[in-house]
């Protein structure tokens, strides 16, 4: 089963990356863009039938290794 999982700083924390983004796409003639926030995108196929133990486990490998809960969220976008 492939589960999505997609990583993004806090909103309180600096996203320079995202900066540097949005200030590419203003030069580039995108004037309407707001805001910029980065992230990691991970798509995990895990050998797990049942969805909610398939979520619990892609959750549990974000908590414990694939966010750095102090400065990022994480959230489970879509299971297959």
């Amino acid at each position: 089963m492939k589960i999505s999982a997609v990583i993004t700083l806090k909103k309180d924390v600096l996203d320079p990356q995202g900066k540097v983004i949005h200030e590419t796409l203003d030069g580039m003639g995108f004037n309407s863009v707001n805001e910029v926030r980065q992230g990691k995108y991970f798509e995990i196929d895990v050998k797990e039938n049942d969805p909610k133990k398939a979520k619990d486990l892609v959750e549990d490998m974000c908590k414990k290794l694939l966010a750095n809960l102090v400065i990022e969220n994480y959230k489970i976008i879509e299971t297959q």
